[in-house]
């Protein structure tokens, strides 16, 4: 007479029970539909692309999200059009439990507007181009000039300079890069010019300029300076 393993058995009962629940709940999740669409803006900047339009490349332009499918969903690919998108920066997409599709957009940070013959655009954050918003205008530090492949990533390194410090990014408002690739600068009270030269030894021009500031400030002096000279390292030049 066989003896049967009646733990092993019921264990392996059980055992098959949870993989056909998991498999038919998973099965039926996969035929729901989505219920609605949500995007989700991250960051403290002001929108510069309008919730609709990311929300269209999210539900890839249908009328109504009630009408996909979970399982019809790349969420991958999803994030790669919304990213795309010459706004945006980066995104994460999901659904969850409930069949919310959500989009968590972070879009790109403009640092400088660059004037140029018959253009006009952003650059970001991270050095790249970005174009105009219908919807905002950032107040950036404004930049015309000679800016090509040569001078572009070393201008950018000093547009980071300025936006990450509280204050030359209230201090400096203009700049204007010249045909050698010096640079001069504008102050947002002043009338005075500043003479930054060459992209070299950035953060110590910087140092001096802020101790002149400080300086000229306390005496009440500064109204009468007509040029900032920052191109030597070791000392600030003032013409009156």
């Amino acid at each position: 007479m066989k003896r049967f393993n009646w733990p092993t058995i019921r264990l392996l009962l059980m055992l098959a029970l949870v993989i056909f629940l998991y498999s038919f709940t998973g099965k039926r999740n996969l035929n729901r539909k989505i219920t609605k669409a949500e995007v989700v803006f991250v960051g403290e900047n002001q929108l510069f692309v309008k919730q609709q339009a990311v929300n269209k490349l999210l539900i890839e332009n249908r009328q109504d999200p009630k009408t996909i499918a979970i399982d019809a969903l790349d969420l991958n690919k999803l994030e790669k059009t919304i990213d795309s998108h010459p706004l945006i920066d980066k995104s994460e997409v999901s659904v969850s439990v409930d069949g919310v599709l959500k989009a968590v957009v972070k879009q790109k940070t403009p640092i400088a507007r660059i004037n140029g013959k018959g253009a006009s655009f952003y650059i970001d954050y991270k050095g790249n181009k970005m174009p105009l918003s219908n919807n905002y205008t950032a107040r950036v530090l404004l930049v015309s000039g000679e800016i090509n492949d040569k001078n572009k990533e070393d201008l950018a390194k000093l547009f980071r300079v300025i936006y990450d410090d509280v204050f030359l990014k209230k201090n400096i408002i203009g700049m204007q890069v010249m045909p050698n690739g010096s640079v001069l600068m504008l102050n947002r009270n002043y009338n005075f010019k500043i003479d930054f030269g060459q992209l070299i030894n950035v953060e110590q021009k910087f140092k001096n300029y802020k101790a002149f500031f400080q300086k000229v400030v306390l005496d009440s002096s500064i109204a009468e300076y007509k040029k900032i000279d920052l191109r030597f390292a070791e000392q600030v030049v003032c013409t009156k």
